[in-house]
């Protein structure tokens, strides 16, 4: 008989109807490598109970040597247990708790990671074996209200197999079916329709009569199929929070339980960001620094006055002061005790009654206070003599002669000079306005 499409759900969920547990479990102490894990029931449920140890994740031993076994530890009559945790340092598990109403009723465990301990309780150079192999088809993929079938090789098995599900942190429950196919390639199986929700992460754990776990398990996630109609409110999935099953106590160093879905704080990511946040403000200032700096040298570039009597490729520092060739020369003045033809021209330019400028033709020589460094005038030919404060000569230097022309402001001048032998030098100067 085929069940109306209204009822579909509610068959689905059959499985899991009983999974609101009446009790809930407590670890007693720390989950440590090869030292006693201590479990006690509290609540109403029925014995005899029983635990049910399940690996999770990756091994932590060199070479993925995998020491873990699938364990169940049976309560008997009591309401505690203690069992040695034969799993090494570092690696997870997740512990289900079930009475005589069936399995997971008391609930499942968040993801647990076992800390230091003893030593010497399992074998860290070979892997433990599962006494049988299954499968799931598709391969390694189950989707949501799709069917997918569990197989085994039928001549690996003793008794029946069993098969349950565990969602860390969620519900726990026995996969059921009534009948088995064999299908070429695909040994001895069944199909099962999961209804549990996108996203959950399921251990599949298999057994035969050799117990419970006895062939090892599978971790999936669920992924979504074609239709997903099958799901419900008791449809099975991992309990955000607190987990369904038992809770951990705190060691005293500060390590515990990884509940999976909660959050923990990531030391690593934490030194990184504050290194990355370090170099970043390292670089910027340096960034900074090295702007202010361009933009200093460009101003002081822009407002140093332009020197046009300075070569601009000499970036040199200077005294500010012109090159030696632009350093103005004074011009000195001859003795006036020195004899000359001043009386000539004079008497000439009274005779003859013209203004003609007068032309004195003198010898002279530069004053004893000129420096003996630039102080002679400027005059072509004209060597400085020594100054009398630095030495002394017997006798006056000679020049040759030199014609100078004084501009006055008025008055007659007598006729110029007959032109010399050698054609002197003339010099200019500007009126003196003596005659004002």
């Amino acid at each position: 008989m085929v069940p109306h499409p209204r009822f579909r759900p509610l068959l689905a969920a059959a499985p899991y109807a009983a999974l609101a547990a009446a009790y809930s479990f407590t670890f007693k102490s720390t989950p440590r490598q090869c030292r006693n894990l201590e479990l006690e029931i509290s609540g109403s449920g029925s014995p005899p109970y029983s635990v049910l140890i399940v690996s999770f994740g990756p091994t932590p031993l060199p070479n993925s040597v995998e020491a873990r076994r699938i364990t169940n530890v049976a309560f008997n009559d009591s309401s505690s247990a203690s069992f040695q945790l034969k799993f090494p340092e570092n690696s997870q598990f997740v512990a289900v708790v079930s009475d005589s109403t069936g399995f997971g009723s008391g609930g499942t465990s968040a993801i647990a990671t076992v800390q230091s301990g003893d030593d010497g309780c399992f074998d860290t150079t070979t892997s433990v074996s599962p006494a049988f192999l299954f499968h799931t088809e598709p391969n390694g993929i189950l989707l949501t209200c799709s069917p997918s079938r569990i197989w085994w090789e039928n001549d690996t098995v003793q008794g029946n197999p069993t098969f349950q599900g565990v969602i860390p942190g969620g519900q726990s429950f026995q996969i059921p079916y009534s009948s088995t196919s064999v299908v070429s390639g695909q040994g001895t199986g069944f199909s099962w329709t999961p209804s549990v929700r996108v996203g959950t992460v399921i251990i599949l754990v298999g057994g035969d009569d050799r117990g419970l776990g006895s062939a090892g398990s599978n971790t999936y996630t669920m992924q979504s199929g074609n239709d997903l109609s099958c799901l419900n409110d008791t449809s099975p999935s991992s309990t955000p929070g607190s987990p369904a099953g038992g809770s951990y106590p705190t060691s005293t160093d500060g390590s515990g339980i990884n509940t999976g879905g909660g959050s923990h704080t990531d030391v690593g990511a934490i030194v990184g960001g504050v290194i990355g946040g370090v170099v970043g403000a390292i670089a910027v200032a340096l960034i900074l620094l090295f702007a202010l700096r361009r933009q200093r040298y460009h101003k002081g570039t822009k407002e140093r006055p332009v020197d046009l009597l300075q070569d601009q490729e000499n970036d040199g520092p200077g005294d500010g002061r012109p090159p030696e060739y632009y350093q103005p020369e004074p011009f000195v003045l001859p003795d006036p005790t020195i004899a000359s033809t001043h009386e000539e021209s004079t008497s000439g330019s009274q005779s003859g009654g013209g203004a003609q400028p007068s032309r004195d033709r003198r010898q002279s020589y530069l004053s004893t206070t000129t420096s003996d460094t630039g102080g002679y005038g400027g005059l072509h030919g004209f060597r400085p003599p020594a100054s009398s404060t630095s030495r002394k000569s017997a006798a006056p230097p000679t020049f040759r002669p030199v014609n100078i022309i004084q501009h006055d402001d008025a008055g007659p001048s007598g006729p110029p000079p007959p032109p010399p032998e050698e054609e002197p030098e003339t010099i200019e100067l500007p009126p003196a306005y003596t005659n004002i």
